[in-house]
């Protein structure tokens, strides 16, 4: 049992790996860079949890959603401000430019959250009511499930909204094609704050899934979670949603798998070692496409 357990342990982190690199790979669909803020935007996303809590009924199913539903509200609006704020006057920039602003951008957020959260690690409250089911010597938490069930949710909410609605198909023609889908009358601003506070709330669901399984919080826990999450969205194909969340599930098995062999000790450096591998092969990911640069 003890490989299905370990199976079923980096499935969980693995969706929350998948839940950051979506937003990761949403925003350089759309825009083509890397936006460094976004993990520290999952940490706050914990945080706003963290004091959301106490203001709904505690171990509840319904106060637990209620917490995950103002993260994520909130983190989407912490991730449009940024756009507004930071990227956008920076629109046609060159890409260093948008690049060290990115890291100045989590750098901010990080410390400005050592000043008024402190830097002292903080206990996450439990939201949900807590179960363990056995079978035998395998031992699933009700945590994991939730997990697992919200993050499929999540991706399958994700592309409904991206192949079944409106503002789904002007993030698709713009993402294909920028000046095309202004001249054909598409307000790509509206587009480009969507798409930041679409994947910051993807964001936000992470940060309290991350939360519940890991339950200490600091202003630099998005630091790790983030680095990996930008990782998977290479592995599976930077810009495509599918690879994002197919690349952040294999991550959380590997290392997982690794971590629990005698090998604990190298478990970072066998996952990205295997990235590179892969990479190896298909420079493009795994289900990322070659494009050609025209110059």
């Amino acid at each position: 049992m003890e490989p299905v357990q370990q199976l079923i342990n980096g499935l969980s982190l693995g969706a929350i790996y998948a839940l950051i690199a979506l937003g990761y790979t949403m925003v350089y669909g759309v825009l083509r860079f890397i936006n460094f803020a976004h993990a520290d935007v999952f940490m706050l996303g914990a945080f706003i949890g963290y004091y959301t809590a106490p203001l709904v009924p505690a171990e509840t199913v319904w106060g637990g959603l209620a917490v995950l539903a103002a993260a994520m509200l909130g983190c989407a609006v912490v991730g449009m401000l940024i756009e507004r704020l930071a990227y956008r006057p920076l629109r046609g920039a060159p890409t260093l430019n948008v690049l060290i602003t990115a890291i100045g951008v989590s750098l901010l957020l990080e410390y400005s959250g050592q000043v008024f959260f402190g830097a002292t690690p903080r206990t996450f409250p439990e939201l949900f009511p807590a179960q363990r089911f056995t079978l035998g010597s395998l031992v699933i938490s009700s945590n994991q499930v939730l997990v697992i069930g919200v993050t499929l949710a999540l991706v399958a909410a994700l592309q409904w909204i991206i192949h079944r609605t409106r503002i789904g198909t002007a993030m698709r023609a713009v993402a294909q094609n920028p000046r095309a889908a202004l001249l054909m009358g598409i307000n790509t601003n509206r587009v480009i704050a969507f798409t930041f506070g679409l994947g910051s709330a993807l964001a936000g669901a992470g940060g309290i899934l991350y939360a519940l399984n890991y339950p200490s919080i600091d202003p630099l826990m998005g630091v790790a979670p983030g680095l990996k999450a930008f990782t998977a969205a290479i592995l599976g194909g930077i810009g495509n949603i599918p690879g994002a969340a197919l690349g952040g599930l294999l991550l959380g098995i590997v290392e997982t798998l690794v971590a629990g062999s005698a090998l604990s000790t190298y478990k970072d450096a066998i996952a990205f070692t295997i990235l590179l591998i892969i990479l190896f092969f298909r420079p493009a990911g795994l289900l990322g496409k070659r494009t050609t640069e025209k110059v």
